[in-house]
């Protein structure tokens, strides 16, 4: 009875240098995976997109034209302003460019004219800079 047993001889180092290469290899898989799947097409679409630029829209305040102007990149709402905001305007309301400082740091904060708190000095007054700012960002807002 003659029995054939035979022996393998594994060097250990060669054992952790497989078991290495195999994790960078399983690593590189699934970063490649991840790198060319698709991203989530519906964070895509709430997202507003906008043709950079500086878009303005007109507020009349007993009979002075007064023009707010909105500063926009690609995705993002970056200024908002009045772009001929004089003494005697500023004279006769007071509040005007304060109301506008609160509005503009809302929708910096919030990048939507949803929610804005208006004002309670003076919620007419906000509520037409806000339409004004609305009508600009529409001006901005790309087709798709």
């Amino acid at each position: 009875m003659s029995s054939k047993t035979k022996i393998v001889v594994l060097h250990m180092k060669e054992i952790i240098y497989t078991a290495v290469f195999a994790a960078l290899a399983i690593i590189l898989i699934l970063l490649l995976v991840f790198m060319f799947l698709p991203k989530n097409k519906e964070s895509k679409t709430n997202e507003e997109k906008y043709m950079p630029g500086v878009y303005t829209s007109t507020v009349t305040l007993n009979n002075t034209a007064l023009e707010v102007e909105v500063t926009v990149d690609e995705t993002h709402i970056n200024s908002i302003r009045f772009s001929n905001l004089d003494e005697s305007v500023t004279t006769m309301f007071p509040l005007i460019q304060p109301t506008i400082e609160d509005i503009a740091e809302q929708v910096y904060d919030s990048q939507s004219l949803d929610n804005i708190q208006l004002s309670e000095d003076s919620p007419y007054t906000s509520q037409i800079i806000v339409n004004a700012i609305d009508e600009a960002l529409k001006k901005a807002e790309t087709t798709k």
